[in-house]
């Protein structure tokens, strides 16, 4: 079996992220960290959630300290990326390289962009 790694925020679930998922969760620290706000929902929240909705297998949260680290621990064939993941891929390879981690990485395409984006969403 392919073992898949998704990373993301998931504050707000909408359809954009409901179709990323069928092709993850931040810390809030990251969120905090990386789009300079509090998330709407605290990260115990939003794994509630993402179970909710049945697409994801497994659902765990990376650490603070360092935030690829969940990478070597878990092992996956395959890292996704959504279309506007900047902040961590950047680095993403380096650090697979260091950690000896061979996954392929994939970046999705957006899914209707124009509408399902949450900072558009965000009241």
């Amino acid at each position: 079996m392919t073992r898949v790694m998704v990373f993301g925020s998931f504050d707000l679930i909408h359809a954009g992220h409901l179709e990323f998922l069928k092709e993850v969760l931040a810390r809030d620290s990251t969120i905090e960290e990386v789009k300079k706000h509090t998330p709407t929902f605290s990260e115990d929240e939003r794994k509630e959630h993402m179970a909710a909705v049945g697409i994801a297998d497994h659902i765990v949260f990376g650490h603070h300290a360092d935030k690829y680290r969940i990478i070597g621990e878990l092992r996956p064939d395959v890292i996704c990326l959504g279309y506007d993941q900047k902040v961590f891929a950047d680095a993403l390879e380096e650090e697979m390289s260091k950690r000896n981690i061979a996954a392929r990485i994939v970046r999705l395409k957006p899914y209707k962009e124009k509408i399902y984006k949450s900072s558009k969403l965000k009241i």
